[in-house]
């Protein structure tokens, strides 16, 4: 009996031996580093599972025993995460572990996507619709239809979305990009209406981004937006016109070609400012948060008039006599 005790004791203990071997030796796959000498983009499918995912890094030579992953899924599936549809980075020195916890965490491999101050948004469509990775939902569409699937139907699109570099991972769309921006310059809009000066010549947060794409498409200059918005502001308030260039060529759409000519500023399209009265009906650009807080709080000031120098700056003037000698001096001899 004794004898079968000792027996069953060995047995056992070469057993648990062996299991416990058995268990270092699993555990050792788990955490041996990936079979790849550099960084790999690896995607994962919408709806995808541990076991098809880890089958398919098997398949490339990322991991090589799935089998240990496989029955870590099935022994304990409470330690995977749960995957994420998109692109993740793979780095050499990982292990496989490694490789589920990031398949799972919110890691996604990002893309910029730029939309600068002053662009039109015709532009940023023309951006997102060459922008790589990005799901295309608004191709084929007008302009009145994205505004409908964005909720705002009726509404024109031009200046109602910030200009900014925006990040997005493959598998999401533009629609989702444009709701972004959306939401941003809606926000940023009632942020600096909250903030406004008490004696504007206008009264309404819309026409506030309209004067804002005016100043926008005048300047990049950041020191002379607020003197711009004075221009404006006390041009509109003696009934004078507008006479800003943008105007001429956002009316001139597709037309410009890089010049404006006499008969160019005298056509009367909706949004010469030369020919009309007051501002456009819309805005004319895609304005940043500078040119918005400038259209609400104008520089106080004399100047009725601005010419370009041709450096990126303006020369201002008080009155037509002193802006016409300016006209000669950077315009007519340039």
């Amino acid at each position: 009996m004794r004898r079968v005790l000792i027996c069953l004791l060995l047995l056992l203990a070469v057993a648990v031996t062996a299991l416990w071997g058995g268990y270092r030796y699993w555990q050792s796959r788990l955490s041996a580093p990936l079979a790849i000498d550099e960084a790999m983009l690896y995607e994962v499918p919408r709806g995808a599972g541990h076991h098809s995912v880890v089958s398919d890094l098997v398949k490339r030579g990322v991991i090589e025993d799935g089998w240990a992953f496989r029955a870590l899924a099935r022994l304990d599936p409470e330690s995977l995460p749960r995957l994420r549809p998109g692109e993740f980075r793979l780095e050499p020195g990982m292990s496989g572990r490694d490789v589920l916890q990031r398949l799972g965490s919110d890691q996604l491999v990002t893309y910029p996507l730029t939309v600068p101050e002053g662009w039109t948004f015709r532009q940023m469509r023309d951006a997102l619709a060459a922008a790589p990775k990005l799901e295309h939902r608004t191709e084929g569409l007008d302009d009145d239809e994205v505004m409908s699937l964005l909720e705002r139907e009726g509404e024109h699109p031009e200046g109602r979305f910030f200009p900014d570099t925006y990040l997005y991972h493959k598998g999401v769309s533009d629609l989702e990009i444009l709701e972004q921006a959306l939401s941003r310059m809606t926000s940023t809009l009632e942020e600096v209406w909250a903030q406004r000066s008490d004696d504007l010549p206008f009264e309404t947060p819309y026409e506030a981004l309209i004067m804002a794409s005016l100043i926008e498409r005048e300047t990049g200059a950041p020191e002379e937006r607020r003197e711009i918005a004075g221009v404006f502001k006390r041009r509109l308030e003696r009934g004078m016109r507008l006479q800003t260039d943008p105007t001429v060529i956002y009316g001139m759409g597709e037309r410009y070609a890089g010049n404006i000519t006499r008969a160019d500023l005298r056509e009367a399209t909706p949004y010469n400012t030369y020919v009309i009265d007051g501002m456009p009906p819309t805005p004319i650009a895609l304005p940043g948060r500078a040119a918005l807080e400038a259209a609400v709080d104008p520089l106080p000031g004399e100047t009725l008039y601005f010419v370009a120098k041709g450096d990126g700056t303006h020369h201002f003037s008080r009155t037509l006599r002193e802006h016409n000698n300016a006209v000669n001096r950077y315009i007519r001899n340039r």
